[in-house]
């Protein structure tokens, strides 16, 4: 039996080694190996974001990432994004005006905020719109979901 490389990864801060095949995708060493499973499986195709995560601080497709690509890099998840049981601004945003509806797409909308936020603090709807267009919710019509996002800009300090 052939011994699995070694991936050392940083995940939600912490530094992480485990075992992955090459033809591992960051989507299931998520899940299945590392039992995060905040990032959903949605079309396993890269056209509904529900996988997104940020590698460096970008909204990457964990489903169209191999897991090797991610060594030596930060990998955010959802459950990285909050601190202790403080949620985030972005998620809190999310619950309080109903943003959620069934939940199964949020991670992805909310990683996507979190680096939309960070890159332009105070975003137009129209750069909202623009960087959640990868994302797909079957459950609303984006309404409450871009209003979450403006609140949550509104929100942060600056």
């Amino acid at each position: 039996m052939t011994s699995q490389p070694i991936l050392r990864l940083r995940i939600n801060g912490q530094p992480v080694e485990t075992p992955a095949p090459p033809e591992r995708i960051l989507l299931d060493l998520l899940r299945e190996d590392l039992r995060l499973t905040g990032t959903k499986r949605g079309c396993d195709l890269g056209t509904c974001g529900c996988c997104t995560v940020l590698l460096d601080g970008r909204p990457t497709l964990s489903c169209l990432t191999l897991a090797h690509l991610a060594e030596g890099r930060e990998i955010t998840t959802i459950e990285g994004v909050s601190t202790g049981t403080a949620l985030h601004p972005v998620q809190r945003a999310f619950v309080d005006l109903g943003a959620t509806q069934c939940g199964f797409c949020t991670p992805g909308f909310v990683l996507t905020a979190v680096a939309l936020l960070r890159e332009r603090p105070r975003p137009t709807r129209d750069q909202v719109v623009e960087a959640i267009a990868g994302n797909l919710c079957r459950c609303t019509g984006y309404t409450k979901i871009i209003e979450a996002i403006e609140a949550a800009a509104r929100a942060a300090p600056g």
